[in-house]
């Protein structure tokens, strides 16, 4: 097992990957994917803090995370649905014109 600060420094520079994907791209899949990427660096590092103080309630945290991630990609994915059907676009700046 590699030491513990590799691995909080590697879910460090995943969610920042994941932000940077997030703030940047205009393509909905592209910044859902980077919300899951986000979502995952979080629970690695809720992993090595619940294994470094030998708790569960990292472990609980990591389950509520996962069921979030899954209702944001239902939700995201109908979105991206809804918005290929009326506008023929996954671009972001077409899904303002949902609205009416």
């Amino acid at each position: 097992m590699p030491p513990m600060e590799h691995v909080i420094v590697l879910s460090a520079v995943l969610f920042a990957i994941g932000a940077i994907g997030a703030l940047t791209r205009r393509n909905l899949i592209a910044i859902l994917m980077s919300i899951e990427l986000m979502l995952n660096a979080v629970n690695l590092a809720f992993l090595v803090f619940a294994r470094m103080w030998a708790d569960v309630t990292g472990h609980i945290f990591v389950l509520m995370v996962i069921t979030v991630a899954a209702a944001e990609v239902a939700v995201g994915l109908g979105i991206v649905i809804a918005l290929v059907r009326n506008r023929d676009s996954v671009n972001v700046e077409d899904a303002s014109l949902l609205k009416w």
